[in-house]
Order: structure tokens, then C-alpha cells, then sequence
């Protein structure tokens, strides 16, 4: 059975304000194509193309993206004599999307919460509206089926944002690195697959901190195991993040893209 793929897209984004101003952060683009689009395509190329997209500020942009989309992916031929309309060439995607108002203040186990009963009793994916990259996720998903954990989140070692220098004891210089990765650290990068049980974890409201006292807990009992990828993986956060994101697009080496 293919999992549903749950994408956390309710939160203001206010690290990037200027762009979240007027539209909600997976609304951004790369290459003339939302963020949330290019994790859609992602999962799309692995075969899990069920999306439960969880909303909140400003969600009403996403909704009328996939409204719209059809029409906008599509060649059309108008009569304007009689009002008629044909679709000549459908380039829209075979994906089926569900859009939850999960609101506005909801923090992110708060908003999964929310998303139950449309999830069900199953295992599900779960990531973040606004990181791209190349994760087998087909790997990903075998992992967790081995491990029989209740959570599987994709761990990556984010890029250094300055050089570094290796120098004796006396001093003297002896190397110059340049942007390695930070200190040997590794950060959750979403990328999650999830069983049904973390919802016992989850509480009741809408405060529910997915990453604080859920995650704590579950790590306490065993309860979860780190995929650690060592490819390509990228966080929109800030408008240096957005270029660099396009930057890669225009250059084609947008590695994300496996699709392409």
C-alpha cells in the first residue's frame, strides 16, 4: 500500500517576511514553481502521490493553486461565439490532494493532530513545506518498515555558512576548509515516516509542539530512529536560501530534481 504524504504548510514563514507578506511560505518559488510544488514532485517520482497539505496563514493561495491548476497546466481552445471551451492537451498531475484548514495560531503536532481523520489508521509520511532534497525515499520508507519504531525522521548535517581554518598548537595556519559541516551536528530535516501511534503522543490541543515534548518523549521510550542522509538537502528559511535555491534551478543543478 502507498502511504499518504502529510506536508506541514500552515506556519507564517517570518524568517523570510518579505516574501510571507503575501503569500504563505511553500508558496514561494523556484523557477516559476512553488517550493511545495517541487516536494510534491519529489514524492511523485517515488510513486506516493496521496497529499494531505496541512494549511494555516494564508492558506488560501494553496487552495486556489490546485483549484487553478488544471486549467493553468492545460492547453485550451475558447469559442467566444457560444461560451465553449475544450481542453486540447492535459499536462496537469495524476495526484490526488487534500487541503485541512488546520488554523491560523495551530502549532505543528497541533495541526497533524487535526489531520487524523483523514490520515486513518495507517502509517503516513510526514515533512515540512519548505525543504527540498534528493532523499531515496523509497530507501527512506524500507528503513523504517526494519526498524519497527513508531517514528523515522531524516537527519542531515546542514552546511557550514563560513569557512574554516585548522592551525597547530602553536598557532600557525595550517589549512583553510571552506563551509564544512557544522561541527559533526545533525538536525531533524523532516523527510518523516510515521505509525498511527505517535498520535498517543500528540495530546489534545492546538499548542502541541510536534518537536518538543511529542518527539521528546517518543526518543525516551525508543521510540525513534534517525535516517541519516548525506546528499543534497536545503531549507528555504531566509531570501539568501530563495536565491541560492534558484540559482541552482538556472545553473540545472537543481539536485532535488529527480524527476527531471
Amino acid at each position: 500500500m502507498l502511504l499518504k504524504v502529510v506536508i506541514l504548510a500552515g506556519g507564517f514563514g517570518t524568517r523570510i517576511g518579505e516574501e510571507t507578506d503575501i503569500r504563505p511560505k511553500p508558496m514561494i518559488e523556484i523557477g516559476g514553481h512553488p517550493i511545495l510544488w517541487h516536494i510534491m514532485k519529489s514524492y511523485s517520482h517515488y510513486g506516493f502521490k496521496d497529499f494531505i497539505i496541512l494549511l494555516g496563514y494564508k492558506g488560501f493561495h494553496i487552495k486556489q493553486f490546485f483549484v487553478d491548476y488544471y486549467m493553468f497546466n492545460s492547453d485550451i481552445a475558447i469559442d467566444m461565439s457560444n461560451n465553449s471551451m475544450d481542453v486540447l492537451n492535459n499536462k496537469a498531475e495524476d495526484w490526488k490532494v487534500t487541503l485541512i484548514d488546520t488554523g491560523l495560531e495551530t502549532q505543528t503536532g497541533g495541526r497533524v493532530l487535526r489531520a487524523k481523520p483523514y490520515i486513518g489508521d495507517e502509517t503516513f509520511m510526514l515533512t515540512y513545506g519548505d525543504g527540498v532534497s534528493d532523499i531515496n525515499i523509497e530507501a527512506l520508507v524500507d528503513f523504517h518498515k526494519q526498524h519497527n519504531k513508531l517514528l523515522t525522521m531524516t537527519s542531515v548535517q546542514p552546511e557550514g555558512r563560513f569557512g574554516a581554518i585548522d592551525f597547530d598548537s602553536d598557532g600557525a595556519v595550517k589549512e583553510f576548509r571552506e563551509k564544512p559541516p557544522g561541527d559533526n551536528t545533525w538536525i531533524n530535516a523532516g523527510y518523516m515516516v510515521c505509525d498511527p501511534g505517535i498520535f498517543d503522543y500528540l495530546g489534545s490541543g492546538d499548542q502541541t509542539v510536534l518537536e518538543r515534548e511529542p518527539m521528546e518523549n517518543m526518543a525516551k521510550m525508543g521510540q525513534v530512529m534517525a535516517y541519516r542522509h548525506s546528499g543534497f538537502w536545503k531549507c528555504m528559511d531566509t531570501t539568501r536560501d530563495k536565491r541560492l535555491l534558484n540559482g541552482l534551478w538556472d545553473s540545472g543543478q537543481a539536485k532535488w530534481c529527480s524527476w527531471l
